[in-house]
């Protein structure tokens, strides 16, 4: 337990510390960081959406809730093997 709050303690720590950095380089450079941080927010979402995209395409597709598969055992396929 004393770990995970010594973590804990180091992250919030990193987290202060790194937005007063983010704040001292904002106020020395503005456009620079302003263009930095946007590129970096866009490029956060568009990961995510192709994540989703290949998430998607890859996934194999499953039959749907109470459709049969082709080819399978219902009664009409039944009554085409047997020619009526």
């Amino acid at each position: 337990m004393d770990r995970e709050r010594a973590i804990g303690a180091a992250v919030m720590i990193l987290s202060i510390v790194g937005i007063a950095v983010y704040g001292l380089l904002l106020y020395t450079y503005p456009v620079v960081v302003l263009q930095l941080s946007i590129f970096a927010a866009v490029a956060v979402v568009l990961l995510i959406v192709a994540w989703i995209g290949w998430t998607m395409a890859s996934t194999p597709s499953q039959p749907a809730v109470g459709k049969e598969p082709v080819g399978g055992s219902g009664a009409a396929s039944k009554q085409e093997e047997s020619g009526a």
